[in-house]
């Protein structure tokens, strides 16, 4: 190999290591871009296809990124991994933060120890200054896991829902105590029809974005919208994705977030507040 070659070898690892830290610094526990939460905590990574919203999952392209990588901790890939090493990092933040728990898989997993569990809650119950937000596609093990348990007052639990079919997760839902019960339809994939909103506090709404996104009809968000304002839940429109409001395809920023001529930013607490 030449002097130039190996030089330019050299460069090329560079990059790919600068690389793999910029996506691990955005995968780890940092500042997210995700417009309804503060930060990520990733306490496991990695899960697999449970119904067609997973099937463009952003987590799994960067995933799969970062092994090829070679970045520490996404040695599996998309592969479930549990990451007992991250499992303080919210004790070491003083700042009350709203953390997403598990933006890179599902807290719920079908692989994840209830034993594991259980030490995830006790940083969260000892850390009151926090807000931890899980959201999980799985109902069935969540509604297990916390049958007869005391979620702690400082964690909002959601479920997925991105299509008519999966509007049944809201009733596991609506049966567990917590502080906040939310929903995040995201990727909205159809007109989900007529929603049962009793006992649930928010609702977050989005369409799909990325290179293989699915397109968003006009009429469905504002059918969610409708509902919403109606039942008293706040609302709040995360974004049009790769497909604007008119049918045009083309980046989600110029797409931006106003539906129906405002942007919608709601939060339980505010709306609470607003009703009182």
């Amino acid at each position: 190999m030449g002097i130039y070659t190996q030089k330019r070898f050299s460069n090329f690892q560079v990059v790919l290591e600068l690389m793999g830290k910029f996506l691990m610094y955005l995968c780890n526990m940092r500042t997210t871009k995700i417009e309804w939460t503060e930060q990520t905590w990733n306490p496991s990574v990695g899960c697999h296809k449970v119904s067609s919203g997973c099937k463009n999952c952003y987590a799994e392209t960067m995933a799969n990124r970062l092994k090829a990588m070679g970045t520490k901790g996404y040695e599996n890939g998309f592969g479930f991994s549990l990451m007992p090493e991250r499992l303080e990092q919210p004790l070491k933040i003083k700042k009350p933060t709203k953390f997403f728990v598990n933006s890179m898989s599902d807290l719920f997993h079908e692989q994840m120890p209830f034993e594991y569990l259980d030490a995830i809650f006790e940083v969260i119950e000892n850390t009151p200054r926090h807000t931890y937000q899980v959201l999980t596609k799985r109902e069935k093990i969540m509604s297990e896991y916390l049958k007869n348990k005391d979620l702690p007052k400082n964690v909002w639990l959601g479920v997925t829902v991105e299509s008519r079919i999966t509007k049944y997760r809201i009733d596991y839902l609506r049966k567990i105590n917590a502080s906040i019960r939310f929903l995040s339809i995201e990727p909205l994939l159809d007109d989900v029809g007529e929603l049962d909103l009793r006992d649930i506090h928010w609702v977050i709404v989005g369409g799909e974005s990325g290179i293989k996104a699915r397109p968003m009809s006009s009429a469905w968000p504002m059918n969610i919208k409708k509902q919403c304002e109606q039942q008293e839940v706040a609302f709040f429109f995360k974004q049009w994705g790769t497909w604007g409001a008119d049918g045009v395809r083309r980046n989600k920023k110029i797409n931006g977030r106003e539906l129906d001529g405002r942007v919608y930013n709601e939060y339980p607490e505010l709306i609470k507040e607003y009703f009182k």
